[in-house]
C-alpha cells in the first residue's frame, strides 16, 4: 500500500483512531503494538503461497499494515464482543476520522465499463483503485489510502473528469479488482475473434441467411474463464439461480439472490452462443440442438463443498435461454428447527414425518424451499437401520446416505413405473419428487398402505387444497383416508437485515385495513430494515419459511368428499388448531423476523 507523506497508516496512528472511536481499548492497543511483527510474520506463513508470490518476505512484511494483524486475529470491539473488527469496521473508523465519506461495495450496482474502463488492471492493482460510479460530473473512486494524491491526478489526467476518493476495505478492492478485469478480459479477448456484423441465427425474427459464420468455441480459454467467472460470482452473491437471457442484441445475465433478480451482466450478443454452448458442455446436453428444451446437471466445487447445478435450456425468440439453479448442500441440508416452523407447527410437523407409514406431503409453488424442507427431513429421519429410497426429477442433490434415483421417462423410467419396483427394495422411507398424475399417486398410496413412510410434493396454494387434489387425480376418498398423514404448505419470505433493523410502530387498525390482523387494538411495535451495504439497499438479508401444518385427523376425513367444501374444511382444520400461511406470518412478522409487506406480498387471505 502506498504510504502517504504524513504516514496516516502507521501502526501507532491506526491505534489512536481506533482507541478514539471506541473500538479498542488502550490496554488492547497496546498488546496489539507488542505482537505485530510476531503476527505478521504468522500471516506471512500462514498465505504466502497465495498472496506473496514473487516478493520477498521483507517486501511482504513491509506490505502489512496493523489493519491486518487486527482482521487475522479477530480482535472483539471494545465493549461489544459479540463484534469483530472486520475490515469494514476499521475502515469506516479511519474514514470517519479523515472527514471522508465511507463506501461499502456493492458489486451488483457496479458498472463493468466504468470500473474497467478508465484506468488499466496493474494501475488499479498497483494503488489500489476502483472506479465505481459517474455522479455528477465526478469520477467516484474507491480506495483505502485517499491521500495518494498523485496517483488520484494520474487518474483525472486519463478520465478527463474530477475524481472523487472514497475509502472502502483493501481486501473488497483487490478482489473485485481481479474479478471485474479478469472478467472484461476475457469477454473483450471473446469479443475480438469476431470481425464483421455477421447473422444471428438463434434469432427467431430472421426468416433466412446468406452468408452464416461459424460460432466461437465453448472451448475458447476466454469463454471457460467467462464461464468460471460467473459461477464463483454466483456462489459471492450467494445466487439461488442464474439466467443467461438472449435478447435482440445482447446477452443479459441475472441472479436471483433472496428471491429476487438482478441484473449482473450485458454481454455482446456475438458471445452468447459460445457461453451456451460452454453451458451445455459441462452439463453433458447435446449442443447441437437447439429447437427442444433440455435438462442437465453441472457438478462444481465452492471452496471444500460440492455443489451441484441443475441446468435447464430452452428456446426463445432471440436464441437459447439457459436457467441454472444452484443446489447448495448448505441450503438444501438444514436443521429443520432453524427453517422457520413455530414450536407448535415444528412439533405437528416432526410427529407426522415420525410416523411407521404413512403419506406426507410438502405443498408450495416453484422456489418456495420445498426441496430444503424434504432434503432436511430425511437427513433428520436417516440412519443406519433404515433404507432411504428418493425418486426425483432431475436429483436435486446428491448424498451417500440416500439410495436416489433418477426419472427416465424417454425410456420409460416415471415416477409411477420406479415407485412400483421399489418395493423390492425393501425401503423403509420415500421421497417422490412429485405427485403429478394418477399413476405416481396411486404408486403412493399403494406403498403407504404396504407400511412405507413416503414423503413427497404437490402443486397447490395451502394445505387443504392437497385434499381435494388427490380426489381430483382419480384417487378414492377411503385410500386417500388411509393413506394420507399430514400436509405442510409453506412459501418463502425475506428476513430483516439484521446490520440495519429498526423499530417502527403501527396502529392495529392500519395493519387490519391491510390485511394483516394482529388480534389486538393500539399500537403495534414492528421491525424493519432501513437499507444498508449489507444488504444493497434491500432492507432484507436471506430468507425463512412460513408453514401450514395440517395434520389429516378424522374429522377431516368425514368432510373430504369429492363434493365436499373447501371452505368447510379449512374452518374445521382452524378449530383443530391449523395456523394458516398468513397468521404464520403474522407470528414473524410481530417476532421482528420479517415485515408486513412481504407478508402481504406472500400469502392471501385464505377466507
Amino acid at each position: 500500500m502506498h504510504r502517504s507523506p504524513l504516514n496516516r497508516f502507521s501502526s501507532r496512528n491506526i491505534c489512536k483512531i481506533l482507541v478514539s472511536g471506541g473500538l479498542l481499548t488502550s490496554e488492547q492497543a497496546r498488546d496489539l503494538l507488542r505482537r505485530e511483527q510476531k503476527v505478521k510474520s504468522e500471516i506471512y506463513q500462514c498465505s504466502k503461497k497465495v498472496s506473496f508470490q514473487g516478493i520477498s518476505r521483507t517486501e511482504a512484511l513491509e506490505r502489512m499494515t496493523l489493519i491486518d494483524v487486527i482482521v487475522h486475529l479477530k480482535i472483539e470491539a471494545a465493549g461489544n464482543p459479540a463484534q469483530i473488527l472486520d475490515e469494514d469496521r476499521i475502515y469506516r473508523a479511519l474514514a470517519e476520522s479523515w472527514k471522508l465519506g465511507y463506501r461499502k461495495i456493492d458489486p451488483l450496482k457496479l458498472d463493468m465499463n466504468v470500473v474497467t474502463g478508465f484506468i488499466s488492471k496493474s494501475f488499479a492493482m498497483k494503488h489500489r483503485f476502483l472506479p465505481l460510479e459517474v455522479d455528477a460530473g465526478k469520477l467516484v473512486v474507491a480506495t483505502p489510502d485517499p491521500f495518494n494524491h498523485e496517483a488520484l491526478k494520474d487518474v483525472e489526467m486519463v478520465s478527463r473528469l474530477k475524481v472523487m476518493p472514497v475509502v472502502s476495505a483493501r481486501s473488497d478492492i483487490e478482489k473485485l479488482i481481479q474479478e471485474f478485469f479478469g472478467f472484461k478480459s476475457s469477454i473483450s479477448a471473446a469479443q475480438a475473434l469476431f470481425s464483421g456484423d455477421g447473422v444471428d441465427l438463434g434469432n427467431l425474427e430472421r426468416f433466412s441467411s446468406l452468408n452464416a459464420r461459424e460460432d466461437l468455441s465453448a472451448t475458447d480459454q476466454h469463454i471457460v474463464h467467462a464461464v468460471n467467472h460467473l459461477f464463483s460470482y454466483a456462489f459471492d452473491q450467494k445466487a439461488s439461480d442464474i439466467h443467461i437471457e438472449p435478447k435482440r442484441n445482447i446477452c443479459l445475465v441475472r441472479m436471483r439472490i433472496d428471491g429476487v433478480l438482478h441484473t449482473v451482466y450485458k454481454l455482446p450478443k456475438q458471445l452468447h452462443n459460445a457461453v451456451i454452448s460452454r453451458i451445455k458442455t459441462l452439463s453433458g446436453l447435446d449442443m447441437a440442438e437447439k429447437r427442444r428444451p433440455q435438462d442437465g446437471r453441472i457438478k462444481l466445487l465452492k471452496q471444500e463443498t460440492e455443489v451441484e447445478i441443475r441446468v435447464s435450456t430452452i428456446p426463445v425468440a432471440f436464441g437459447e435461454k439457459a436457467v441454472m439453479r444452484i443446489m447448495d448442500p448448505d441450503i438444501l441440508f438444514q436443521d429443520l428447527e432453524k427453517l422457520g416452523f413455530s414450536k407448535m407447527d415444528f412439533n405437528k410437523y416432526k410427529q407426522l414425518i415420525t410416523l411407521p407409514f404413512g403419506i406426507v406431503l410438502v405443498t408450495g409453488p416453484t422456489g418456495s424451499g420445498k426441496s430444503t424442507t424434504l432434503y432436511s427431513s430425511l437427513r433428520l429421519l436417516s440412519s443406519s437401520e433404515v433404507n432411504v429410497t428418493t425418486i426425483e426429477d432431475p436429483i436435486e442433490m446428491i448424498h451417500e446416505e440416500f439410495n436416489q434415483i433418477a426419472v427416465q421417462p424417454a425410456i420409460d423410467v416415471t415416477f409411477g413405473s420406479v415407485l412400483r419396483n421399489i418395493m423390492r427394495q425393501d425401503p423403509d422411507i420415500i421421497m417422490v419428487g412429485e405427485i403429478r398424475d394418477l399413476e405416481t399417486a396411486q404408486a403412493a398410496v399403494q406403498a403407504a398402505l404396504t407400511g412405507h413412510l413416503v414423503l413427497s410434493t404437490l402443486h397447490t396454494n395451502d394445505s387443504v387444497s392437497a385434499i381435494f387434489r388427490l380426489l381430483d387425480l382419480g384417487i378414492p376418498p377411503y385410500l386417500v383416508h388411509a393413506s394420507l398423514n399430514g400436509i405442510v404448505a409453506q412459501r418463502l419470505v425475506r428476513r430483516i437485515c439484521p446490520h440495519c433493523a429498526q423499530t417502527i410502530e403501527m396502529e392495529a387498525k392500519e395493519l387490519a385495513e391491510l390485511g394483516v390482523p394482529v388480534g389486538k387494538a393500539g399500537r403495534v411495535r414492528l421491525c424493519h430494515g432501513k437499507g444498508c451495504s449489507k444488504c444493497r439497499g434491500t432492507g432484507y438479508k436471506g430468507r425463512a419459511g412460513i408453514y401450514e401444518v395440517l395434520p389429516y385427523t378424522d374429522e377431516l376425513k368425514r368432510l373430504s368428499t369429492p363434493d365436499g367444501s373447501l371452505k368447510a374444511l379449512r374452518k374445521k382444520a382452524m378449530e383443530q388448531g391449523l395456523t394458516l400461511l398468513r397468521q404464520n406470518g403474522i407470528q414473524q412478522m410481530l417476532a421482528g423476523e420479517t415485515t408486513y409487506q412481504e407478508i402481504l406480498r406472500i400469502t392471501w387471505d385464505q377466507f
